[in-house]
């Protein structure tokens, strides 16, 4: 599941379901939010794992005994009922994992570096599952036709797979830039380690101003929280 910007206490430029400890954010608000996440889902606030995301690709596991840990990683799974394993989001792609049989789920912050760098190969590797039993769910991120970058997130995606080109348009980019496809970028990377069941991919972080959150769009703004868990 993912949140909205809708629903909490926070008060501009973090309205109002903020739930990103980082951002500038009175602390209560932010607890108060964490509080409301938790009993909406049902799940324990204290066996919420959040982590210190760096935009990179390490991957932790997360335990009864490690949930209350803030790690820095950009991926998090688990084998345990009851753990939530979160990722905050305000334009990076939040991607959730999980096994056919209902043994094992994972969630990713795959942000463009991260996504390049490994993340969801990553991801996907620590689950220990034979891919073809995984499916995919790509949370709202940055679209397509908001994604400018530079010419040296194109190349570094194309050298890592010719394929990523064709994620990558000069169409109402300015010159010497590039409008990226997050979504496809992410469906490549898992289709190239055998997943290939994938959902969503269709939510536009940056122009759905109600709703989304978007760093892009606003600079100080708060943070969406994407989950997922296995039921006891």
């Amino acid at each position: 599941m993912c949140t909205t910007r809708k629903g909490g206490v926070s008060e501009a430029p973090w309205s109002s379901l903020n739930l990103g400890d980082h951002v500038g954010d009175s602390p209560e608000s932010v607890a108060e939010n964490r509080q409301r996440l938790a009993r909406f889902t049902g799940l324990e606030v204290d066996r919420i794992g959040w982590l210190n995301q760096v935009h990179g690709t390490r991957v932790v596991e997360l335990t009864p005994d490690n949930a209350k840990q803030v790690p820095e990683a950009d991926a998090s799974f688990t084998r345990f009922p009851g753990l939530g394993c979160a990722i905050l989001t305000a334009d990076c792609l939040p991607v959730v994992i999980a096994d056919s049989d209902g043994t094992v789920v994972g969630a990713a912050h795959a942000g463009w570096r991260s996504l390049c760098g490994g993340v969801l190969e990553n991801l996907v590797s620590a689950m220990a599952v034979e891919p073809d039993k995984l499916s995919a769910w790509l949370g709202p991120a940055i679209g397509p036709d908001s994604f400018e970058v530079g010419p040296e997130v194109c190349e570094a995606f194309v050298q890592h797979s010719p394929e990523a080109a064709k994620a990558f348009d000069t169409k109402g980019a300015r010159p010497g830039h590039f409008m990226a496809d997050i979504y496809s970028l992410a469906t490549l990377r898992l289709s190239q380690v055998g997943v290939s069941s994938v959902a969503g991919g269709s939510l536009c972080t940056v122009q759905d101003r109600e709703w989304f959150f978007s760093y892009r769009r606003d600079g100080q703004t708060g943070r969406m929280a994407t989950l997922v868990w296995l039921k006891s």
